[in-house]
């Protein structure tokens, strides 16, 4: 067994008011723990120091990334609308000088044929095409019914006349066509 020693534990005491450590004294695991936690403090510091920079950068690069797609899309809207514009271009040249000319009605009559054979190009180059109507049965999902015509010369809902053609981009329906149908009270529809 150790014998205790008073002059020791005075030696001690003086040592840690004065603020010395002793080896062996208690006061020695709490300065390694505190400069342990310090460095820890450093490191967590510096690691949220570099992610804070990081979100920042992504930050910027989502910015970046954001608006790019925004003009990418204004350039492509553009890029369409000019794309469409330009075959009627021509069209609105021609209407200009047939408004200008000075010939007969017939004349005049004809210019206005070429100028819509032109405009009919012009939509079938954008792939617009007329929905197909006089003489056609009745569909409902590119036809609209403005009034029937009570006849017995023609089937059961047979288009008999266009009032407003309908239009088609490739097999979506732009506008149906407005038409008048026969109505044959003779024949019976299935």
């Amino acid at each position: 067994m150790r014998r205790h020693d008073p002059m020791q534990d005075e030696t001690t005491v003086q040592a840690v008011q004065e603020g010395e450590v002793v080896a062996g004294s208690p006061e020695e695991p709490v300065q390694e723990g505190a400069s342990a936690q310090q460095a820890e403090l450093q490191q967590v510091k510096g690691e949220r120091d570099q992610l804070l920079d990081r979100l920042a950068r992504l930050q910027a690069e989502f910015d970046n990334a954001r608006k790019r797609e925004a003009k990418e899309r204004q350039d492509a809207r553009d890029y369409v609308v000019s794309s469409t514009v330009e075959p009627f271009l021509g069209v609105m040249d021609n209407f200009q000088l047939a408004l200008k000319a000075e010939g007969s009605l017939e004349q005049l009559r004809a210019g206005v044929e070429l100028i819509l054979k032109q405009m009919e190009d012009a939509l079938k180059s954008l792939n617009v095409v007329p929905v197909e109507s006089v003489g056609a049965q009745f569909d409902p999902r590119v036809h609209e019914a403005l009034a029937s015509v009570e006849t017995k010369e023609f089937p059961d809902h047979q288009v008999l006349e266009e009032i407003r053609r309908g239009y088609k981009v490739r097999e979506k329906l732009l506008r149906p066509a407005l038409v008048k149908i026969a109505s044959n009270s003779s024949v019976v529809s299935e």
